[in-house]
């Protein structure tokens, strides 16, 4: 029988994903994971700044290395059995292009420039920027451009060139313009990088650079101007109108086709960020929650455009049009951190092994840095109902509801006579009751959640965290079979935009993650839950007071 087979490559923080699949069922024929070698070294990330910068190469030498490999073990025939790719990254990740769509870090001159490479999603350095933004976009014209969105986030695209430009001048004078790192990959792999050519994803488009149907496109001249004018010439220079990530962008160029030993005819789909494809590949539909839970946590719904909410949405989430699936607006909304929160006290806990003289051997280290978090979730699994020390999970800035990049984690009710699992514990209900909080907004405003699809590691590893999500969110909570959700999400687009499949629904239906646990929630658990969750909302109220 003939097959139909495309592949879904996934650009994380740490690494790049890429898997084959079979268009008929879902079924992952092969992976392929590669790392970023310059960002394991450590280079270009000062924690303690708030920056993190990732170079282009990177992502380069990575896409062809993960690919190659995901290739490897496929005869001549399956490979000619290949229709398209799709790829998925983190987001917002900008960079700064000359008038080829070439990132400057690229060129030799830049080579080692920072600020010449691509912005981190976490990159929070424009928290100042973010703020001067937020208020320009509410208040600085008759249009309120936050309306969507909420407020605007040092993550952010806007942001963090305004911070670049006035923080170097050599970028102002030298970047043509600044291109989402979901765009660029789709136009390197086409071989048309050249800004006013190139493809504008809907996710990246709506969410980020706030562009909106109701003002005709992004935010005003006259109100980028009033910022910085070089904004303006972004502005100017953007191209393209944005499209749905199922969107036939092109075909693979010669040069990249050579590299992957793959035929030419091969389709680009539209590109996506990483939560939204992982949405996609498990499975998203109306009244579902996905929730894409790793270093951060990404929770995705979709509404029927034309839906009007009961009242002011923004706050707790954004929303754009034919982002995630076409046709409906994606809601997209989050926490900075989740799992970053867990692995952080992982390291402080190890601490001391790391860096003082001892008589373990580093593997030795490894290993009990790797059974750490397992053995924490036992125990904490173990301890009495009380005492309960609660924490607030913005240890890395707030996203939602009310973006403040500048909040920072709390933990109270310690006392002496609790360990490490009090505070784990602590870590984990707090990383909930902030999810809690999100929900709960947005079902005062009139979106139905009924259950709550999660993926990613945690859900995966985490009998503990996740009947605990269950249980304080009062919800079913399913897990699927995927282990790489988002990359199952990018071929998903990539089997439509090839035209194995005419819409997206059709193609979720055959390919997407299937349910493989379901946690139920416990009415006696919940009610204790509920309980210490006011005390998480009392303690967030005196955090944003202080």
């Amino acid at each position: 029988m003939y097959k139909e087979y495309v592949i879904g490559v996934d650009f994380g923080t740490d690494s790049v994903r890429a898997v084959v699949v079979d268009t008929a069922d879902g079924k992952q024929i092969s992976s392929a994971t590669s790392y970023y070698k310059r960002w394991k070294q450590g280079l270009y990330r000062h924690p303690e700044k708030a920056v993190f910068r990732q170079h282009p190469l990177d992502y380069l030498e990575s896409l062809e290395e993960c690919i190659k490999n995901s290739l490897a073990d496929l005869s001549d025939e399956e490979r000619g059995c290949i229709k398209g790719i799709g790829a998925d990254t983190t987001g917002s990740t900008p960079v700064p292009v000359n008038k080829e769509g070439t990132p400057l870090a690229l060129l030799d001159e830049f080579r080692e420039n920072e600020n010449a490479m691509f912005f981190l999603w976490k990159d929070h350095s424009a928290f100042r920027e973010a703020e001067e933004i937020n208020r320009a976009f509410k208040h600085g014209s008759e249009t309120d451009y936050c309306k969507y969105q909420g407020d605007y986030c040092a993550e952010w695209f806007w942001a963090k060139i305004l911070h670049a430009v006035r923080n170097d001048e050599s970028i102002r004078e030298n970047a043509y313009t600044w291109q989402e790192h979901s765009d660029w990959i789709t136009a390197v792999l086409c071989g048309e990088t050249r800004p006013e050519k190139i493809y504008h994803g809907a996710c990246a488009a709506g969410h980020k650079a706030y562009w909106h149907s109701e003002w005709g496109g992004l935010p005003s001249a006259e109100l980028l101007g009033s910022l910085d004018p070089y904004l303006v010439k972004v502005r100017e220079r953007y191209g393209n109108s944005p499209k749905p990530s199922t969107e036939c962008v092109g075909k693979l160029c010669p040069e990249w086709a050579e590299k992957l030993g793959l035929s030419e005819n091969v389709i680009i789909s539209g590109s996506s960020f990483d939560a939204h494809a992982g949405a996609v590949g498990a499975g998203i539909g109306e009244n579902t929650l996905v929730s894409s839970i790793g270093t951060s946590a990404g929770h995705m719904i979709v509404e029927k455009k034309g839906k009007k909410p009961d009242g002011n949405m923004n706050c707790f989430c954004g929303r754009a049009e034919d982002s995630i699936l076409p046709g409906y607006v994606g809601v997209e909304t989050g926490q900075a951190a989740f799992g970053d929160i867990f692995a952080w006290f992982r390291n402080l806990l190890m601490w001391p092994l790391r860096n003082i003289e001892h008589a373990l051997s580093e593997e030795e280290v490894t290993k009990i840095e790797d059974e750490l978090l397992a053995k924490l979730q036992e125990q904490a699994e173990k301890l009495p109902p009380e005492p309960f020390p609660v924490s607030v999970d913005w240890f890395n800035g707030r996203r939602y509801p009310n973006t403040d990049d500048s909040q920072d984690g709390m933990i109270d009710g310690l006392t002496l006579g609790m360990d490490a699992p009090y505070v784990f514990r602590a870590l984990v209900f707090g990383a909930i009751c902030g999810m809690k909080r999100i929900i709960d907004g947005l079902e005062s405003q009139g979106i139905s959640i009924d259950s709550v699809t999660a993926v990613g590691g945690i859900s995966k590893k985490s009998p503990f965290v996740m009947q605990m999500m269950a249980d304080v969110l009062d919800k079913k909570v399913a897990v699927v079979d995927a282990d790489q959700t988002c990359a199952l999400g990018a071929a998903i687009y990539a089997a439509v935009a090839s035209g194995v499949y005419g819409r997206i629904e059709d193609a979720g239906d055959h390919m997407a993650a299937k349910t493989v646990r379901e946690y139920l929630p416990d009415g006696e658990k919940r009610d204790f839950y509920r309980t210490h969750y006011g005390e998480y909302l009392k303690l967030a109220e005196f955090a944003e007071g202080n």
